[in-house]
């Protein structure tokens, strides 16, 4: 299979005939509540072959407390984190393992830490078909924990993760391996995009003013984009003028520093260091595109600080009830950071991108997080605690 171009060595992208897909708002009426509502633009041949567990559709909740607090009015938070895994991951997952079923492939995996091998263990159980999971021999052993769970084949490699990573590629060609974020590149990302035709859709059938969007390899910010361009392709959305912002952690913000640099090129992170491990990508195989992106929309790039990621969690969860990883207090501290600055009118649409739980990594916050009071077992006791 051929996924990165002969000449320019970037990868290859899926094309679909526009003029000849044909929807209306109302032909969603009644479809299943998946991101496999828009099979038209995803590109497997026979959707009912799917393997689905129901990623997607997730929620975009109008915020009330966080924008009252930040001073906007139309303030949404897109909760990817109720996916059957807790993370975005379920998107690309599902269409990559449906596609690499769909070419007769026996197997499929990926080098991951975290969300991606959950996402795909879990998909790849739902299938009943083997999942070979890659990890640094040296990882702990709390990363493996929910893809072990769903049956996968973990593989320690004695090496980096770039080692891992490196000898999978080289296995998936002559075990038949669909390496979803490698030989099935080009499909899964497809998945990613359908967080555009949610948030549109859930909007009415508009596209927002701006979107923030935790950025990693630059892959997912890239396909939001595409997302909301197709949707104006195929006459769903009448026009997009949504800025997309990038935001990165400090520590491992390799696109953030092109962009505020103004640098055509992103220069690599060799030793990454944030709590935002999730986004912890040094050198982004998409970083070059999502930079490109970002400048075409009019977007920014943001890198909070590891507290301010800690405060954007705490305070997400306090004011709307949503806990979610560090990537979504990127998210957050990114958006706190534009409103001080003036970057966003309190009067724009925004939707700010949640992709992962907060119970996957409890431990970035609970050092911060007030002790619980201790009394006896005496009603007088409580009267100083609820009388206040």
């Amino acid at each position: 299979m051929r996924h990165l171009c002969d000449e320019c060595f970037g990868p290859v992208e899926v094309a679909y005939d526009y003029d000849k897909i044909k929807l209306t708002p109302s032909m969603f009426h009644g479809r299943v509540k998946s991101l496999w509502r828009y099979h038209e633009l995803l590109p497997l041949r026979d959707p009912a072959k799917a393997v689905d567990l129901g990623a997607g559709f997730t929620p975009l909740h109008r915020s009330i407390g966080l924008a009252e607090r930040l001073g906007l009015k139309n303030l949404y938070i897109k909760n990817d984190s109720v996916n059957p895994s807790y993370s975005f991951k379920d998107r690309p997952a599902t269409v990559a393992v449906s596609k690499s079923i769909e070419f007769g492939l026996q197997a499929v995996g990926c080098p991951s830490t975290g969300n991606l091998a959950a996402a795909t263990a879990a998909h790849a159980a739902r299938a009943q078909i083997p999942c070979y999971i890659f990890v640094p021999a040296d990882i702990e052993p709390t990363k493996i924990v929910q893809a072990s769970a769903y049956g996968a084949q973990v593989v320690a490699v004695k090496g980096t993760y770039d080692d891992a990573n490196r000898i999978l590629t080289q296995a998936a060609d002559i075990y038949r391996i669909g390496v979803v974020n490698v030989n099935i590149r080009s499909y899964y990302v497809e998945g990613s995009k359908t967080l555009a035709f949610e948030v549109a859709e859930q909007l009415g059938w508009r596209a927002p003013d701006h979107a923030i969007v935790p950025t990693a390899s630059g892959a997912l910010l890239c396909a939001i984009s595409k997302g909301f361009d197709e949707l104006v392709q195929v006459n769903l959305v009448k026009e997009c003028g949504t800025k997309i912002t990038a935001a990165q952690g400090y520590g491992c913000a390799p696109i953030a520093d092109a962009f505020k640099k103004g640098d055509e090129m992103v220069t690599p992170v060799e030793k990454p260091k944030t709590i935002a491990k999730s986004l912890a990508i040094g050198d982004p195989g998409d970083g070059i595109y999502a930079l490109r992106k970002i400048r075409k929309t009019g977007g920014y790039a943001e890198d909070p600080t590891d507290q301010e990621i800690v405060d954007g969690i705490r305070l997400l969860a306090k004011t709307e009830g949503i806990f979610t990883e560090p990537a979504g207090g990127v998210s957050i501290a990114t958006l706190r950071r534009m409103v001080d600055d003036g970057r966003i009118d309190r009067d724009e649409t925004v939707v700010c991108y949640i992709t992962g739980n907060g119970l996957k990594t409890p431990e970035v916050v609970a050092s911060q997080l007030p002790k619980p009071l201790v009394v006896d077992p005496e009603i007088q006791a409580l009267a100083p605690i609820l009388s206040r």
